[in-house]
């Protein structure tokens, strides 16, 4: 009789690690599915923060999940013989544990558990939002200086952040351009946290938010309707049409901020007339030197050619402040 030499002994199944990270901007309990059928197939569900926003929604679902924070060592050890852990990651996403498994995965003495990333929401774009209108929220309740603004007192700061973004877009700095369009937003959102303490007519970011959606949609017809539009112009004509049924003016100058700028005050005034077709002399000086009439002759002008008269004059002024530094630079004086 042949002795049967017993076969290699059979290694114990390494199990199965699985992180699973959410959004806070999402909705709690909104998971993706291959996150449900992670949870459900899982010998255990650990979570170290007991007041985990999806914890209810999991428990709801029939999840149980264990308060817990393991190290690696025993993570390992708990999935040894096969079995699968789920991690609900805390919102720092469990960098101590995630190290410790690295470390243990680069030391070659241990026979590491398969391990799997598994987002369970994702941020759509957008989503950091979110986060501005939360911290304006608190701002807006804890900060002695904010807790006080009003649309008035704020006014200004608009029209400096503003004028800064064009700056920066004129300057070509995308560092800096990137800073003032976050400095412009915090204007809007901090204006609709105001507007929401209105005891009459109150408003919030969503309602500024889906005015602007609603405006946009009905002003592209051609995107989100049936008409159409090939060119810059037909948009524009499109836009025109639709803004002229919106505000139902009597006057091409209403809706026109005569507080603004003059040559962008003139240059928009003659932009309307353009437009419209008709036919407007400009008014005759009743006397002095006239050059406010002699500037907005040029405004017309450089309206009617396609440039901005605003930004010119904004171009010539850096010319000229770099001219002033050369002079200074090189001594010379009055």
């Amino acid at each position: 009789m042949n002795e049967t030499s017993p076969g290699p002994e059979s290694t114990p199944a390494p199990g199965r690690i699985v992180l699973l990270t959410t959004s806070h901007r999402v909705a709690p309990g909104l998971l993706s599915w291959p996150a449900w059928e992670a949870l459900r197939a899982a010998d255990r569900v650990l979570c170290a923060d007991a007041a985990h926003p999806q914890l209810p929604y999991l428990s709801e679902a029939g999840i149980t999940v264990v308060e817990a924070s393991p190290t690696a060592e025993e993570l390992v050890a708990a999935c040894a013989g096969g079995h699968t852990v789920v991690i609900v990651a805390t919102g720092e996403g469990e960098p101590a544990l995630t190290d410790g498994l690295a470390r243990l995965a680069g030391s070659g003495r241990v026979q590491m558990p398969e391990l799997e990333l598994l987002p369970a929401s994702y941020d759509l774009p957008g989503a950091r939002l979110l986060d501005l209108v939360q911290v304006m929220d608190r701002i807006r309740v804890e900060c002695p200086w904010s807790s006080q603004q009003t649309h008035k007192g704020l006014a200004k700061y608009g029209i400096e952040e503003a004028y800064e973004l064009v700056e920066a877009i004129e300057e070509g700095d995308r560092d800096e351009l990137r800073e003032e369009l976050g400095d412009v937003l915090l204007q809007v959102v901090f204006h609709a946290r105001i507007a929401e303490e209105d005891p009459d007519t109150p408003f919030s970011i969503d309602d500024v938010a889906g005015g602007i959606v609603t405006k946009l949609i009905h002003r592209h017809p051609h995107v989100f309707g049936d008409e159409t539009a090939s060119t810059p112009e037909e948009v524009k004509a499109h836009w025109l049409r639709t803004k002229a049924e919106e505000k139902r003016r009597t006057s091409i100058t209403e809706g026109i901020p005569m507080g603004q700028p003059g040559l962008a005050l003139a240059a928009k005034l003659a932009s309307r007339v353009r437009t419209a077709g008709l036919e407007v002399r400009l008014p005759l000086p009743e006397g002095g030197d006239g050059i406010g009439y002699e500037l907005l002759a040029l405004a017309v002008r450089a309206e009617a050619e396609g440039v901005d008269p605003e930004a010119a004059l904004r171009a010539a002024g850096r010319a000229y402040r770099d001219a002033i530094r050369g002079v200074e630079e090189s001594g010379g004086g009055a």
